[in-house]
């Protein structure tokens, strides 16, 4: 009989360490998946909530996330205006629930809709836009051409069209001092 318990108890004990060990593996294997969460894929996990950014130089963007770049952010806030928002000057984020997207490797074509390309966008479109800078700084006009590392912002008060007369310079503008580029507010708002 003292065997048998003897047994018993070794065999409770045994079952304890190994269930014990498996909680330990278990928690270290979530960890080291969290470990290969990017932001961009928690970012996507949010797309069509309502997200307050807080930006370098510019303080808070709020807004309904639209879509993620690789280097990008699109937010719509509340006036109905277009938000891009470059992702390197994103201290923080705020609202994001608990959706992670799944990863997905950044490919050839993931990799060339940059930021760059995004402002390209808008050069093509003639938009009227607001571009705010990381010193705080904002500049209006309609982007003419986007280069290699930099835009160029022919000025011009927003409620103007780009027209020769309106111009009151061009402004050649470096892409890391870009904290955001907003459209001007959609027509009859």
């Amino acid at each position: 009989m003292r065997w048998e318990q003897l047994f018993a108890d070794l065999e409770a004990q045994a079952a304890r360490h190994e269930a014990a060990a498996e909680v330990a593996e278990a928690a270290s294997r979530s960890r080291a998946e969290h470990g290969q969460v990017r932001l961009a894929d928690r970012l996507r996990g949010a797309l069509g909530q309502q997200l307050s950014l807080s930006c370098r130089g510019v303080g808070e963007l709020a807004g309904r996330l639209l879509d993620v770049g690789g280097d990008w952010l699109l937010l719509a806030d509340q006036q109905g205006r277009e938000v891009l928002v470059a992702a390197g000057a994103v201290a923080a984020v705020a609202g994001l629930g608990a959706g992670t997207a799944p990863s997905s490797p950044e490919g050839a074509v993931a990799r060339r809709l940059d930021l760059r390309r995004a402002v390209r966008g808008l050069a093509r479109d003639r938009a009227a836009v607001t571009v705010l800078l990381i010193d705080g700084s904002t500049l209006v006009g309609t982007v003419d051409r986007v280069g290699a590392d930099f835009l160029e912002l022919a000025e011009h008060p927003l409620d103007q069209p780009r027209r020769r007369g309106a111009v009151t310079s061009v402004r050649a503008v470096p892409l890391p001092a870009v904290v955001a580029v907003r459209t001007a507010l959609p027509s009859g708002a």
